[in-house]
C-alpha cells in the first residue's frame, strides 16, 4: 500500500496525566518511554458486562482453561447444546459474550457457541495481553473444545482468527468484522495518540519483535490472508472510527477467497448487532451446511 492506513484497534481518550508521564519519560530516556508505551499498549480495559449479554453469560457452561504455550488461564463459555460448534472471538477490551446477538442467531440455526475471555479480558486473570496470546488461546481451544465448523471474530479477534488459520486452525469458513490490518500502522497510531515522537513507534515495534522473536508484520491481517485458502467474509463499516475501512479493502485485496460487505452508520461496535450484518453471516454459513 502506498497510502498508510491509520489503524487503531481500540478507541481511547488518554488521560492528561498519562500523556504528561509519557512526555517526561521520553525527555529522560526514549527507552523508558518505550517500556511505558508497551505497558499501556498491552493493557486492556475491563468493562462491566452490559445487560444485553447477561443471558448468554448466565446460560453458558463456564470453565477455566490453561494454555500451556503462554502459561495463562482463560475463561471459556459454551452456549447451547448442539453437536456442531462455532468459535466466537471478541476484540481488544471485549468479552466472550460481546457477540451475543450473533450467538443467539447461530443458536437458532442449530449450533453450539464456544467463546472465551482472552488473557486479561473479562473474567480471565491478568493485566496484559497481545495478539499472540489470542492466537494461542484459539489454537488451544480447538484442541480441547473443537473441532469448530466456523469462526467469527471482531476487531483484534478477526485478526487473530486469520493468523490462527495461518497456523493450521481447521475451519470451513471465517468471518471477520471491523478487523485491523497493518501492525506498524496500529503502533504508529497509538504512539501518535500518546503524543510521542515517531521514533518511539519504531522502538516499540522492535521491543515486541525482540520479545516474541519474530517480525510483528507477520501478524498483519493481509499477510495472514495470503495463506488462508478457506472462504472469508470481511465485514466493515464506513463510519468505523477505531479501524478505518481501508483495512477491509486491503485484506480483501490479498485474500484469494473472500467477499466483502461494507455497511454505513454502525461504527466499530454497533455493527455486531445490525440485522443486515447478522443475516449476511447466516447466509454465508448456511451455504456450507450439508442438507
Amino acid at each position: 500500500m502506498t497510502k498508510k492506513s491509520q489503524l487503531n484497534t481500540q478507541s481511547l481518550q488518554i488521560p492528561k496525566l498519562i500523556l504528561l508521564s509519557a512526555k517526561l519519560l521520553e525527555a529522560i530516556s526514549p527507552k523508558l518511554a518505550t517500556i511505558f508505551a508497551a505497558k499501556l499498549f498491552t493493557t486492556p480495559i475491563k468493562h462491566k458486562i452490559p445487560k444485553r449479554e447477561l443471558t448468554m453469560d448466565a446460560k453458558s457452561d463456564k470453565e477455566k482453561m490453561w494454555i500451556p504455550s503462554i502459561k495463562k488461564e482463560i475463561q471459556v463459555y459454551q452456549y447451547g447444546k448442539a453437536e456442531k460448534k462455532i468459535l466466537l472471538v471478541h476484540g481488544w477490551s471485549g468479552r466472550g459474550t460481546q457477540l451475543v446477538k450473533i450467538a443467539d442467531e447461530l443458536l437458532e440455526m442449530g449450533f453450539k457457541i464456544v467463546s472465551f475471555d482472552a488473557p486479561a479480558h473479562g473474567k480471565s486473570k491478568g493485566s496484559t495481553s497481545l495478539m499472540p496470546e489470542f492466537i494461542a488461546s484459539i489454537l488451544e481451544l480447538e484442541k480441547q473444545f473443537g473441532p469448530f465448523e466456523f469462526a467469527i471474530g471482531h476487531s483484534l479477534g478477526g485478526m487473530s482468527i486469520l493468523n490462527a488459520v495461518k497456523q493450521k486452525l481447521n475451519i470451513k469458513k471465517a468471518v471477520i468484522i471491523g478487523s485491523g490490518d497493518i501492525i506498524q500502522d496500529i503502533i504508529e497510531d497509538f504512539i501518535n495518540k500518546l503524543q510521542l515522537k515517531p521514533k518511539i513507534a519504531i522502538m516499540l515495534k522492535n521491543h515486541f519483535e525482540k520479545k516474541y522473536g519474530e517480525s510483528m508484520e507477520n501478524y498483519s491481517s493481509h499477510t495472514a490472508a495470503k495463506e488462508v485458502k478457506i472462504p472469508i467474509l470481511i465485514i466493515h463499516d464506513k463510519n468505523d472510527d477505531d479501524v478505518p475501512v481501508i483495512a477491509a479493502y486491503n485484506i480483501q485485496k490479498h485474500s484469494p477467497n473472500s467477499e466483502l460487505l461494507i455497511t454505513e452508520g454502525w461504527g466499530h461496535r454497533k455493527i455486531l448487532g445490525e440485522t443486515k450484518v447478522i443475516e449476511k453471516i447466516k447466509e454465508f454459513i448456511s451455504s456450507s451446511i450439508q442438507t
